[in-house]
């Protein structure tokens, strides 16, 4: 099967169209030095039968996760269960291309879903309002540390949780370079961020507090105290949130959150070797039209039936770049309609569930490696995942560990001086008692 589709005729064709007499004289502007000659040493062609077969063979020299290998990887990316429905229905031709329109009146069917999302968002994270999504959890984060500058015009100071996952933090401070912000990061404490020492950095010249619950650890933060720092100085508080964590713990619409952050990977996208993912944005009402990114709207036509609208559209670069609140306004939308069929097939009680069985796996797996012999990093409570500290190297372990067909980590030694002994062990509902106890087995005898 001749996967180069062109003739002869196509060729002659094309280059007759361009003014051009041959192939090589469409590359006569490229130096002779640095053209190649000769032919380049490819194999020969095959069927597709045997093409499929080697691609296969290929494919099948990844680590999968999830498959023939126990995960129970973390830091922001997690292995949880999609039902069937969601690569199903993402998959669908009409949606697989799917992208939030600029002619919002041709595409009512694109714009429902986004709504829909946007409504799933704000009932899950308690906020008031949500845009179209960003391109992961960083981007979000970042993007809220912006929008609270346009609240705090005289203020140049950002307070950063250092339990905040550290590729977020990286980058806040490289988006933000330009806009001479001060990036004050808080150190943790246990595990969790020390709120005595959130109080002493925040100040007049404060415009958020970054707060990450579950932070990167796994630990559960003091929410509402960290809260009420930040507003007692008059500074806006934006919460970085795990969705799955929001079906048992208190939403930030609740403790106070101006605009709530995260990353929307577990909400039906695959792992997929680190994206695309999704990023989610939501906020108070107040700060609507501050808000980055796009925002469907719901309203009636003149014959009074229901439609969508992309609403405020002025505020992008594509309308009024000079004015534009951001230049991230492009969204993952195929990515955002999987998270909102995953919440609608699941519903608030099958959300639940699964946080509650990753919940009590994780609990169960930190109590079995104690009783291993294996030392918990921190005694701070955790909701999915938690830190064990290594008889060795934490990247030595974990390489041991990916021989036996178990993946765990990262290790944080990468991100964190001193803690090069110490690994991230995240436990979703996958995971079966058998492979914890697997873990548990190898983990402890491991030096």
């Amino acid at each position: 099967m001749d996967y180069i589709a062109h003739t002869e005729a196509d060729l002659k064709a094309m280059l007759e169209a361009v003014g051009a007499k041959s192939i090589d004289e469409l590359f006569e502007s490229v130096p002779e030095r640095v053209r190649f000659k000769g032919e380049l040493k490819l194999p020969g062609a095959h069927s597709e039968l045997e093409l499929t077969e080697r691609l296969g063979g290929l494919a099948g020299a990844n680590a999968q996760a999830g498959g023939e290998y126990a995960c129970f990887l973390g830091g922001g990316c997690y292995d949880h269960y999609i039902p069937a429905l969601v690569d199903h229905l993402s998959g669908r031709g009409e949606f697989y291309t799917a992208y939030t329109p600029y002619q919002s009146e041709a595409s009512q069917g694109t714009l429902q879903t986004v709504f829909e999302y946007q409504t799933c968002m704000c009932e899950l994270t308690g906020m008031d309002i949500s845009n179209a999504s960003h391109y992961d959890g960083g981007t979000a984060v970042t993007e809220a540390v912006v929008m609270s500058t346009y609240f705090a015009k005289r203020r140049k100071k950002v307070v950063v949780c250092e339990a905040l996952h550290p590729e977020y933090r990286q980058i806040i401070r490289t988006y933000t370079a330009p806009l001479g912000l001060e990036i004050v990061e808080v150190p943790a404490s246990e595990g969790a961020t020390d709120v005595t020492k959130i109080k002493t950095a925040v100040d007049e010249n404060t415009v958020c507090v970054v707060l990450q619950n579950p932070n990167f650890f796994g630990c559960i933060e003091d929410t509402d105290a960290i809260s009420q720092a930040a507003h007692d100085a008059g500074a806006l508080l934006v919460a970085c949130v795990d969705p799955i964590s929001l079906a048992v713990l208190k939403p930030p619409g609740e403790y106070g959150a101006d605009i709530a952050v995260g990353e929307g990977q577990p909400l039906g996208s695959a792992m997929s070797f680190g994206g695309p993912h999704v990023g989610f944005f939501t906020a108070r009402e107040k700060y609507l039209r501050k808000m980055p990114g796009r925002i469907v709207g719901q309203t009636v036509d003149t014959d009074g039936k229901r439609g969508f609208v992309m609403a405020l559209q002025t505020r992008e670069q594509h309308i009024r770049r000079e004015k534009a609140t951001s230049n991230i306004c492009t969204n993952h939308a195929l990515n955002a309609m999987r998270a909102l069929i995953y919440l609608t097939a699941l519903g608030k009680r099958g959300l639940r569930h699964v946080a509650e069985l990753c919940l009590q796996k994780a609990h169960y797996a930190a109590e079995a490696l104690r009783g291993g012999g294996v030392e918990l990093a921190f005694a701070a409570p955790f909701f999915r995942e938690f830190v064990v500290k290594c008889k060795g190297k934490a990247a030595e372990v974990a390489a041991q560990l990916a021989q036996e067909k178990i993946l765990v980590g990262p290790e944080l030694g990468q991100f964190y001086e001193g803690m090069e002994d110490c690994l991230l062990v995240a436990v979703t509902e996958k995971n079966t008692k058998a492979q914890i106890d697997a873990l548990v087995a190898v983990l402890s005898q491991t030096r």
